[in-house]
């Protein structure tokens, strides 16, 4: 038997027409409303409407991945996204990935590798990052190239990514068993 399950913010009954319109999206687990044009972006969205400044915008054409945020738990574009679309899905940004203040594994180990210079593509990086981690802390070099095969970082710090990511992971395997750092 399955239950179909309706998100609290899903509202697919009306039309959106030319005109802004209250809009209310689930970021960082709260309920977050502010007017939108039917033509907002995401990244838009997060940053002009909710003050949420930490996800950039780079080429605004899904080309570097600085605006990388997570829709439902998976890596997105939110300069590709409509904000009106992404009205029943929960969204995480860079901020959200340090409640209460405690910094995300990923975020800590780019701090200590000295992962990024200009801190441009840093938020999108980690956001890319750390889901690769929380997906995968086994995950091997390959695997953290590939999972920013499509961020543009023009200072260069692509080696202290690498690094900081694996030892991010080194340390979640070590949380898993038990161990320490």
């Amino acid at each position: 038997m399955s239950v179909a399950t309706h998100h609290p913010l899903a509202d697919s009954s009306d039309s959106i027409g030319p005109e802004p319109r209250p809009l209310s999206l689930l970021v960082n687990g709260k309920v977050c409303t502010a007017l939108a044009d039917p033509a907002t972006t995401l990244v838009e969205f997060l940053r002009d409407a909710l003050g949420l400044t930490g996800t950039k915008i780079g080429c605004d054409r899904g080309a570097c991945s600085a605006c990388t945020v997570w829709i439902d738990g998976e890596v997105a574009a939110s300069c590709m996204t409509l904000a009106f679309d992404a009205r029943a899905h929960s969204i995480t940004t860079i901020e959200g990935l340090a409640p209460d203040g405690q910094l995300h594994s990923v975020q800590r180990a780019f701090i200590e590798h000295d992962a990024l210079q200009c801190g441009f593509c840093t938020p999108g990086m980690v956001m890319s990052c750390a889901h690769l981690v929380n997906k995968n802390p086994d995950c091997t070099l390959d695997d953290v190239k590939a999972a920013i095969s499509g961020h543009l970082c023009r200072c260069g710090t692509y080696p202290n990514i690498f690094k900081a990511t694996l030892a991010a992971a080194a340390e979640a395997r070590a949380d898993e068993s038990g161990g320490s750092k």
